[in-house]
C-alpha cells in the first residue's frame, strides 16, 4: 500500500480501543494508527444522515478533506430496538438530548421500554463504515449483532449500551462479558475485520 498511515475519524476512545486491539497485528508489521486526537484543530461535521451509512460517510469524507492521500477509516454505529420501531437508531449517542452521557442515553431507554412495558425486548447493534483507500477509492462494510434489552443495566466494562444490551446466545450483558468477548463478536469488530483483511492485503501480508 502507497500510505502505512491510517486514519480513524472518530474522539470517541472506546471505539479508537477497538480499533487497536483488533488492528494489533497489522500495527506491528508497520501500520500506523492516527486518530482526531492527533490534528492540531478539527471541527466535526454536522452527523445530518439518515442513515448510519450516511453519516459514516459524512465524517469519511471530511477525514479526508484533510488527509488527502491517506487511508480513511469513519463508523457511524448505533442501538436498534425492534419494540421502539428502530429507536435509538441513528441518535444513539445523543438520545437523552445533544450532549447527554452514556449514562442518560440508557437511562432514557429503559424508562421508555418501562412505559411502554414493551414484551418484544429484541435489539442489534448496527455498525456501517467507510473507508477511503490511499487512492481514494471507497470502501464499505457493515457489522450486526443480535440480542435483546435486559430490564436493568449490568457491568462495568464498555461503553455506550454496552451495560444494556445482551448478546443473542448469552445471558450476560456485553459490559460483563468484557472487551476480548466484544471485540470477537461485536457489530463493530465485524466491520474493523474486513476492513483488517484489506489492509493486510494492500500491505502484502495475505
Amino acid at each position: 500500500m502507497n500510505s502505512t498511515e491510517l486514519w480513524i475519524a472518530t474522539t470517541n476512545r472506546g471505539k479508537v480501543l477497538e480499533f487497536e486491539m483488533i488492528l494489533e497485528p497489522l500495527v506491528k508489521a508497520g501500520l500506523k494508527l492516527h486518530t482526531l486526537a492527533d490534528l492540531d484543530t478539527y471541527y466535526p461535521p454536522e452527523e445530518t444522515g439518515q442513515t448510519f451509512l450516511d453519516n459514516a460517510r459524512i465524517k469519511a469524507r471530511s477525514m479526508k478533506a484533510m488527509k488527502p492521500g491517506a487511508w480513511i477509516a469513519a463508523e457511524d454505529s448505533g442501538l436498534i430496538v425492534e419494540g421502539l420501531n428502530g429507536l435509538p437508531g441513528v441518535h444513539s449517542a445523543r438520545y437523552a438530548g445533544p450532549k447527554a452521557s452514556d449514562f442518560e442515553n440508557r437511562a432514557k431507554l429503559l424508562k421508555i421500554m418501562g412505559l411502554k412495558m414493551l414484551s418484544n425486548r429484541n435489539a442489534a447493534f448496527v455498525c456501517s463504515m467507510v473507508v477511503f483507500d490511499s487512492e481514494g477509492t471507497e470502501h464499505l462494510f457493515d457489522g450486526r449483532l443480535e440480542g435483546v434489552i435486559p430490564k436493568a443495566e449490568a457491568g462495568k466494562n464498555g461503553f455506550g449500551y454496552d451495560s444494556v444490551f445482551i448478546p443473542q446466545g448469552e445471558t450476560k450483558t456485553l459490559a460483563e462479558l468484557g472487551l476480548a468477548f466484544k471485540n470477537k463478536v461485536s457489530h463493530r469488530a465485524r466491520a474493523v475485520e474486513q476492513l483488517q483483511r484489506l489492509l493486510a492485503t494492500r500491505m502484502g501480508l495475505a
